[in-house]
């Protein structure tokens, strides 16, 4: 289970998170929604050690991991695709994959598992990440993350800009983490895509922590999507 409690953060004076409580539970998809500079991002790069925060405590399981320096957070299995994917460009897929089996010490069954899920990228383990389209590059930066055998994955506008078959495959790769235990934390703009897999929604709104609800209630009710992110 990862939990925040009470966390600000924010970029040198500009803070963005105030006293912020989240939760996302084992086997589960929580969504993050909010309109844009809501703090969304910011959450998650407070999650893993990417900004500065000022208050607060982030737990994963029963350990407090608030004060572990930011490239030790993946080896305690938070897998993290940020927005713009930040892969190695010059590297070739392989190497890609090869870094994530590399930070927890995973071989050859994990790597097999997360390029079954992605068969387009066992056909181009040679090609340099830069060459790849924008949907195969999405496809690696998850495989990266997945590498980890991580207990909470984090994915920030996974499906930005991608073509309709890719995010399907995007959308099946977090729903299989999700069945296997993996707590999920999901910044999307798509709200169809949103709605058809998230477990609950928590709004953020200026940087504080609003309603959290289950998603269910989002499809037959739209007064907190109007509210928080005025559609």
């Amino acid at each position: 289970m990862l939990r925040l409690e009470k966390v600000s953060a924010g970029y040198g004076p500009v803070q963005v998170l105030y006293d912020l409580d989240l939760e996302a539970k084992p086997g589960e998809i929580l969504c993050l929604l909010g309109r844009n500079g809501a703090g969304k991002t910011t959450t998650m790069r407070a999650i893993m050690g990417l900004c500065d925060r000022t208050n607060g405590r982030v737990m994963l399981g029963g350990t407090d991991i608030s004060a572990l320096p930011a490239h030790e957070a993946p080896r305690q299995g938070i897998g993290y695709i940020p927005q713009g994917r930040r892969l190695f460009t010059e590297m070739t897929v392989a190497e890609n994959i090869e870094i994530g089996l590399m930070t927890r010490k995973k071989g050859k069954a994990t790597r097999e598992r997360v390029l079954d899920m992605f068969p387009r990228l066992r056909e181009r383990l040679d090609q340099r990440a830069e060459t790849l389209s924008g949907g195969e590059q999405q496809m690696l930066a998850t495989a990266r993350a997945l590498c980890l055998e991580p207990s909470v994955l984090l994915l920030d506008e996974p499906t930005e800009g991608l073509q309709p078959s890719m995010i399907q495959l995007i959308r099946d790769a977090v729903v299989t983490m999700k069945d296997q235990g993996v707590a999920v934390v999901l910044v999307e703009q798509r709200l169809d895509a949103v709605l058809s897999i998230a477990d609950r929604v928590a709004f953020i709104e200026n940087g504080h922590g609003r309603e959290v609800v289950d998603a269910e209630v989002l499809r037959t009710d739209t007064s907190l999507l109007e509210k928080y992110v005025g559609v």
